[in-house]
Formats: C-alpha cells, sequence, structure tokens
C-alpha cells in the first residue's frame, strides 16, 4: 500500500498536470507494485482537493464496461470516477480544446436519479425505481497521465487510470430524455460521426448486459467507500463504442436513432 506521503505527491502530480495541460510519467512507473485500492485513494484524495478548492460532486461514471476493455487492461471488473461541476456541457456546446490535454469521446447512456441508491445490494430493478430519466450523453476522455512512456514505450495500466478520475474530464448531455421503461435499454443504438464520418457504431447491450446494471455494479461498488448516489445525480453507465480521438476542429454528432442525438464542436 502507498503511505498517504505518497498518495499525496501523486495528487499534486496530477493536479499540476490538469492546470499546466502537460500530463506526467505513469505514477505506476514509479511505483510497480502500486495496487487497485492505492488508485482510488490517490483519486479520492483529488477529488477532495478539487472539492476544498469550492467544486462541488454532480455524478459518477463507469468505465470499462465491456468484456472486451476489461480483458485488454487486464481487470475483472469496471472503474469508477466522479463527475463534478464544472465538467457539464449541453447539446451542440462549443468544446474548449485549450482546457484539456489529449481528448477522446465515447457515447453512452446517462442515468438521472430521482431517488437515493446505496449498496451493497443493489439490484437493476433498484436502478430502474430510482431513475428519473435516461438521456444520451458523450462523455469526453482526457489523459493526465501519459499513455505511453516515451523512454520505455511502456503503456498506461489501470491503476494510471483509476487514479486520473478514471479519464474523466466532461461530458455532453442531449439527445431524447426517456423514462427507464419505456425501451429495452439493451437494444439502444448509436452511430456516431466526426466531421461527417461514422467512426464508431454500437449497442447499449455491451454495458454489462445492460446500461441499468452498471450503475447497480456502481452503487454496490461505491458502498465500499461509504459512498451513496443521490437524487439528482447523473450517472454516466459507460460507453457502448470505443474512444474516438478529438482535435481541435473537429465536430462530433451521434446519433441514437429515436433516442435522438447529442452534438459538440471542439473549438
Amino acid at each position: 500500500m502507498l503511505s498517504k506521503d505518497q498518495i499525496e505527491a501523486a495528487v499534486a502530480r496530477l493536479d499540476e498536470a490538469e492546470q499546466t495541460r502537460r500530463p506526467i510519467r505513469m505514477l505506476s512507473l514509479d511505483h510497480p507494485d502500486m495496487t487497485i485500492e492505492d488508485a482510488y485513494a490517490i483519486q479520492r484524495a483529488w477529488i477532495g482537493r478539487k472539492l476544498a478548492r469550492g467544486r462541488t460532486i454532480k455524478g459518477h461514471k463507469i468505465g470499462l464496461t465491456s468484456k472486451a476493455m476489461q480483458n485488454a487492461v487486464g481487470i475483472s471488473e469496471p472503474d469508477l470516477g466522479v463527475l463534478l461541476d464544472d465538467m457539464f456541457f449541453y447539446d451542440g456546446a462549443q468544446i474548449p480544446t485549450g482546457r484539456f490535454i489529449a481528448t477522446r469521446v465515447e457515447a453512452e447512456l446517462a442515468f438521472v436519479l430521482k431517488g437515493r441508491l446505496a449498496g451493497p445490494a443493489c439490484s437493476i430493478f433498484d436502478v430502474l425505481n430510482a431513475t428519473d430519466y435516461v438521456t444520451p450523453a458523450l462523455e469526453i476522455l482526457d489523459a493526465r497521465v501519459e499513455r505511453r512512456d516515451p523512454d520505455t514505450g511502456a503503456t498506461r495500466k489501470i491503476v494510471d487510470t483509476i487514479a486520473d478520475n478514471a479519464a474523466d474530464a466532461a461530458l455532453v448531455i442531449g439527445g431524447r430524455p426517456f423514462r427507464p421503461l419505456e425501451a429495452d435499454m439493451r437494444w439502444i443504438p448509436v452511430l456516431v460521426a466526426r466531421n461527417g464520418q461514422i467512426e464508431e457504431t454500437g449497442v447499449a447491450a455491451g454495458v454489462l448486459n445492460n446500461p441499468a446494471n452498471a450503475v447497480a455494479w456502481l452503487a454496490n461498488k461505491l458502498h465500499a467507500f461509504d459512498v451513496t448516489l443521490e437524487a439528482g445525480e447523473v450517472i454516466l453507465s459507460g460507453s457502448f463504442v470505443r474512444p474516438i480521438d478529438a482535435r481541435k476542429g473537429d465536430t462530433f454528432h451521434a446519433d441514437y436513432g429515436p433516442f435522438g442525438s447529442v452534438s459538440c464542436h471542439f473549438v
């Protein structure tokens, strides 16, 4: 386990990287025995520093929800991060690229809660009952930790991503809000275009067979940290397409068929 001083040093490095927009060397290279528990401890401490500066928690995100992505990074469950108040954009938003380092975009469904969800025995039925509405969303990922080390060629580990708030940077909400029982969410499709060209397609069943399952997983996982999901929070349930690189000048349009679309432009 990392010491308190090592955790605080990692937080300071991540914080500086975000503010200067210069990514840091992988934490896993400096701490080869770093565990997932260590990574979440760093994430919580970094979020705590942001809250102390006046930011507020508006929700949570779930990542690595597909088996293919989990196998690629050598884990057997998703990861999670925190959504803060200054991360929110809305359909048609102009995204300031100068605020970020190396952005990528994913398409998913966002759950807006009307009731409280708590583990350790939260089920998909609890999620459906506690959800006010679901809406299409784009998640904007960033990398405060280098994805590849220029000296060794080593690639970023799951502990680096988790410590980096699960690579979360922002989200764009849009599309048609719908009640959770209005549709079989497994079959909600998406076509994601960048600058008019289709880059990725997917169906929501790729997220643990149903995105509501991911929200239940999140509530149960957070129980270990004495955290509950509260009414009014937004939960990004996980992407059902691979991440797409986003550069200045790019326009993204995600078409969810009968559930509308959401778009943004990077300036």
